[in-house]
């Protein structure tokens, strides 16, 4: 699984940008059918390398943000980012073409402005609001961040957006800024990541007047528990799916079938959708 790459983030780098080049081309960008006509956001998947346990080596993680009360989804795990807002962000995919930015150092960009300039424009945007957001959310230096090249675009049906994930690699910068959107700030080590026994079943509870939104009463789905310092966080849904599928590209790791994991139970409520609150687990 080329575990060896956990030890030697520049070899992890190098890796990363050939393996999404290979099999996450642009055309990804752009949102399936079933996601047509509605908002895009974008989102930072960020790693980086950071000391998760006192007297222990940094060790390369998973840089997430949990949601606050304030918002929707509170408490969920989630990469920083948001919707694309035209008013600004164009003009940031503008300063992205410039030398020496994180987007003209990613060694694709060069190829896809001569000859994909849809995907290269599109791309540009996503990444200007990814980083804007990032910094909104958690002051991430958008100098500090190399970019690695995109994941393939995500349908969240629930808030009815598509979600294209750009993947970065902090290297210097070591502490963050929550903003009020943000609870906390959580580093999950990759090795965590891909150790089977950490994935579970997540049995979501719903009452009857939100049926509608979920198309039934009573949902499962995969999740991974990552426990320090006697709490333990969840990781699901889409931002679930947006790591996973990082780990089968660059690890070939597929998480364990659903059917053998323990149960985790939780009772949906209406703050859930509007904010102010979260499930009740």
């Amino acid at each position: 699984m080329n575990l060896h790459l956990l030890d030697n983030p520049r070899a992890l780098q190098s890796h990363i940008i050939s393996s999404l080049a290979e099999r996450c081309g642009c055309e990804s960008l752009f949102a399936d059918t079933e996601c047509e006509k509605v908002q895009s956001s974008s989102v930072m998947l960020l790693l980086g390398e950071q000391v998760v346990e006192n007297g222990n080596r940094p060790e390369i993680c998973v840089i997430l943000n949990k949601r606050s009360q304030e918002v929707r989804q509170p408490g969920d795990l989630c990469c920083p980012g948001g919707t694309v807002e035209t008013t600004v962000d164009p003009y940031l995919a503008r300063l992205l073409a410039l030398p020496f930015s994180p987007l003209s150092r990613w060694p694709a960009w060069k190829i896809l402005r001569r000859y994909q300039r849809r995907e290269a424009r599109l791309l540009s945007l996503l990444l200007a609001a990814g980083l804007r957001e990032s910094w909104e959310e958690m002051r991430l230096n958008p100098f500090a961040a190399r970019f690695l090249g995109p994941l393939p675009s995500q349908c969240l049906l629930l808030f009815r957006r598509v979600i294209h994930p750009m993947v970065a690699y902090v290297s210097w910068q070591k502490n963050f800024f929550p903003s009020w959107e943000v609870e906390k700030i959580l580093f999950i080590p990759l090795r965590a990541l891909l150790n089977p026994s950490h994935y579970a079943v997540f049995r979501l509870h719903v009452p009857p007047h939100l049926e509608w939104r979920f198309n039934g009463s009573q949902l499962e789905f995969p999740c991974f528990l990552y426990r320090q310092e006697g709490h333990t966080e969840m990781l699901w849904g889409v931002t679930y799916r947006i790591v996973t599928l990082l780990l089968e590209v660059l690890f070939e790791f597929t998480p364990p079938g659903m059917a053998r994991l323990p149960l985790i139970p939780a009772v949906l409520d209406d703050s859930y959708i509007h904010g102010r609150a979260r499930c009740v687990r």
